[in-house]
C-alpha cells in the first residue's frame, strides 16, 4: 500500500512539474505572435449580433453628442483629482515625426518660421483622438446616425465631433502595461491582448477598471521601434502589423464600462486572424475600434507614447492617476492631434 501511494505521488510530482513547464513554454508562444484558436466573429451575422449585445445607442438620448463621455461624470472628475498626490506630470503623446518612414507616409508639415501646420492626423505615429463620429458601419454611425448631408458629408461631421469634446477629458486614468506582466521589454506584432491578460495585470498592479475610466494599453511600441527601426503597420504585410487589442476585449469594455480607450499603437491587433475576411471589410480592418465608437460610443486615442508614464509608475508603484487631454476645438472634425497629461 505505502509503495502505491509514494508511486502515485511521484507520478502527480511529475505531472505537474510536466504542466508547469508546458505553462512557462505557452506563456512564451503567447507574447511571440503565437495566436488563440480563432474565437472572434467568423460572419457578419456574429458580428452583427454582437453589436446589439454591445449596444449603447439611445442609453443617454436621441440627441446626444458624447458617447461613453457621459460616464466622465463631475462626481467621476472629482475622483480622479484625489489621485494627484505628488504633482508629477508625464506626456503620453509623441513628439510629431516630421520625417517619412515605414509607419509614417504622411509626415508632419512645419513651415512658415514654424508658424504653420500641415499633417493627417489619422496615422499609426501621430498620437491622435477619433471622435465617436470617425467610424461608421454600413454607413451607420453611433446612436444611429446615417451618414448624408446634416449628418457627416464631404464638410465633415455635424454630430459627435471633435468640438463636442471642447470642455475636456479629465478623468482616472489607468495603464495596462503587458509587456511588464509579461517580463518583456515589449510584445511583438501580432500578438493579442485578451481580457484574461488586462485581469491578470489588474491584480498583478493593485488596480481595477470601473465606469468612466480612460485605459491605455502598453504594448511597448516605441521601445521596440527604437531597437528595430520602424516598420509597416497598417495595412500589416506578412510578419509586421502590431500588437493590440483582440475584439473580445470590445465586450469587456462594455462590462466594465469603460470612457476612453487609448494604446501605444492603433488599439486593433493586426492582422487580426481571428474575424471573417468579410467582418473585416465591413470595418475597415479594425473590428475593435468600429465596436468601440460605432455601438458603444468610446473615444479612442491611437499612436501614443506610454514609456514615460510606464517609467513614473513603475518608480512609484502607482498605475492609476489622473489624465487630462483637451482637443482643439474643431467643429465638424473627425478627430485631432491630442497630448494627453498623466499627473500623479
Amino acid at each position: 500500500m505505502t509503495r502505491k501511494v509514494l508511486a502515485r505521488g511521484t507520478v502527480m510530482i511529475f505531472a505537474i512539474i510536466g504542466l508547469i513547464a508546458t505553462s512557462q513554454v505557452r506563456g512564451e508562444q503567447d507574447f511571440k505572435g503565437f495566436r488563440a484558436p480563432n474565437d472572434g466573429p467568423q460572419s457578419i451575422e456574429e458580428y452583427e449580433a454582437l453589436k446589439k449585445e454591445l449596444s449603447n445607442w439611445g442609453r443617454w438620448g436621441p440627441d446626444d453628442n458624447l458617447g461613453a463621455v457621459n460616464l466622465i461624470t463631475p462626481e467621476k472628475v472629482a475622483e480622479a483629482a484625489t489621485l494627484v498626490k505628488t504633482g508629477q506630470r508625464v506626456s503620453m503623446a509623441h513628439p510629431v515625426l516630421q520625417e517619412p518612414a515605414a509607419d509614417m507616409p504622411n509626415p508632419f508639415d512645419l513651415s512658415g518660421n514654424g508658424s504653420k501646420f500641415t499633417y493627417t492626423f489619422h496615422s499609426t505615429t501621430h498620437s491622435h483622438l477619433d471622435a465617436v463620429c470617425q467610424f461608421d458601419y454600413k454607413g451607420v454611425l453611433f446612436n444611429g446616425h446615417r451618414l448624408g448631408e446634416g449628418i457627416k458629408d464631404e464638410n465633415g461631421c455635424h454630430v459627435l465631433d471633435t468640438d463636442a469634446l471642447k470642455d475636456g477629458l479629465i478623468t482616472r486614468g489607468i495603464l495596462l502595461d503587458i509587456p511588464r506582466l509579461k517580463g518583456l521589454p515589449y510584445l511583438e506584432p501580432g500578438t493579442a491582448v485578451y481580457p484574461a491578460d488586462v485581469e491578470a495585470w489588474e491584480e498583478m498592479a493593485g488596480v481595477k477598471v470601473g465606469s468612466g475610466d480612460a485605459i491605455f494599453l502598453r504594448t511597448g511600441r516605441w521601445a521596440r521601434r527604437a531597437v528595430t527601426g520602424p516598420w509597416q503597420l497598417y495595412p500589416a504585410p506578412p510578419g509586421e502589423g502590431e500588437a493590440g487589442y483582440h475584439t473580445d476585449m470590445a465586450r469587456w469594455f462594455k462590462e466594465r464600462d469603460v470612457a476612453i480607450v487609448g494604446a501605444d499603437v492603433s488599439n486593433d491587433v493586426t492582422p487580426h486572424l481571428d474575424a471573417a475576411a468579410e467582418v473585416l471589410a465591413e470595418t475597415r480592418l479594425m473590428p475593435v475600434h468600429s465596436l468601440a465608437i460605432v455601438d458603444l460610443g468610446i473615444v479612442i486615442v491611437d499612436a501614443m507614447d506610454l514609456e514615460a508614464v510606464a517609467e513614473t509608475a513603475a518608480k512609484l508603484n502607482r498605475w492609476e492617476f489622473m489624465v487630462v487631454g483637451t482637443p482643439p476645438r474643431v467643429e465638424r472634425g473627425t478627430g485631432s492631434l491630442i497630448n494627453m497629461v498623466a499627473i500623479f
